[in-house]
């Protein structure tokens, strides 16, 4: 039973396949580590075809990325998430580019890194791509769907390749409901 008045209607689920990474940050941010999740679920390692079945039944549920959600708005109904912390806002989080983006909508958004090692890193055309990078993705990001980061944590990144400062920031699996920005923040 979900709340005491629900519809007394069979739930289908949806959501990404076990190879996905959407998969494993919801089912650790969700049930903390993808070894807890559920099998009795439609899986896809297509979004789309997650769309369509949660589109097609009323008494449906799912999980994918949020410009899926945008692109289909007029078949599908946003379940605002309520973390439990009020400093994000008192009761369920809508996903917006907004809301993803000040890190209000937690512990389910999450950051696309990427990452380099420092043999790799210290090759001129390397350091040359990480820079069109970083000064272009925000727009590329907004292209393809994706929320792009706030501008500072852009220039955050810029000033940590210039250092030389590499490798992960999340190192003691704390990436889930974790605000990028607070990372980025700490001593390098």
């Amino acid at each position: 039973q979900v709340r005491k008045g629900f519809p007394d209607k069979e739930i289908k689920l949806f959501g990404p396949g076990t190879d996905s990474g959407t998969f494993d940050y919801f089912c650790e941010a969700v049930n903390g580590g993808k070894e807890n999740h559920r099998g009795d679920y439609t899986s896809s390692e297509n979004d789309n075809q997650l769309v369509q079945g949660v589109a097609s039944d009323e008494g449906s549920i799912g999980y994918f990325g949020l410009a899926y959600y945008e692109a289909n708005q007029d078949k599908l109904k946003l379940v605002p998430i309520d973390d439990a912390n009020n400093a994000n806002g008192a009761g369920g989080i809508i996903p917006t580019v907004e809301t993803v983006q000040n890190g209000t909508y937690a512990p389910l958004s999450r950051a696309l890194l990427i990452y380099v090692n420092d043999a790799v890193y210290q090759k001129t055309e390397i350091k040359e791509f990480l820079n069109y990078y970083i000064k272009n993705v925000p727009t590329l990001a907004e292209e393809v769907g994706y929320v792009p980061l706030p501008d500072a944590i852009y220039s955050m990144v810029a000033q940590r390749m210039q250092n030389g400062v590499l490798g992960s920031l999340y190192t003691n699996g704390e990436e889930v409901g974790t605000k990028l920005e607070d990372l980025m923040k700490q001593p390098q």
